[in-house]
């Protein structure tokens, strides 16, 4: 039970893990499945870049200074994500829809775990994060 407590905590970890996601959510239209796929697909690569640096600047905000909104906006991003496919019209290009559905549901994930973990913090114990 005592693990348990491990999730109980916001760790720098989790900001961290953030940022890699960030990082692979930007390249994901190159991932050598995709290159042929998105040829011409200016809006899809845009969005992806747009939506990817977004996570990873958000997580870095979130290790410098943690504030409520950072998770909230991690999940929208990670949700618009998931819909972009569908939105944008590119839900027939296969590995790239299940890529971005799936990094967007990390995404989404990390940020509820981490609301979830800040949840009963005061604003006083949210700047000390990181210390």
């Amino acid at each position: 039970m005592s693990d348990f407590g491990f999730l109980k905590t916001h760790r720098t970890w989790e900001d961290w893990c953030g940022m890699l996601v960030g990082a692979l959510i930007v390249a994901s239209p190159w991932f050598p499945v995709q290159e042929e796929a998105i040829a011409g697909h200016q809006t899809v690569i845009l969005n992806t870049v747009a939506i990817g640096l977004v996570v990873f600047g958000i997580s870095q905000l979130e290790y410098v200074a943690l504030q409520r909104w950072e998770e909230v906006a991690t999940i929208l991003v990670g949700l618009w994500l998931i819909a972009s496919p569908y939105v944008i019209g590119y839900s027939g290009e296969g590995f790239l829809r299940i890529y971005h559905t799936s990094l967007g549901a990390v995404v989404v994930l990390l940020g509820i775990l981490q609301l979830w973990q800040d949840w009963d913090m005061t604003d006083q114990d949210l700047l000390k994060h990181g210390q």
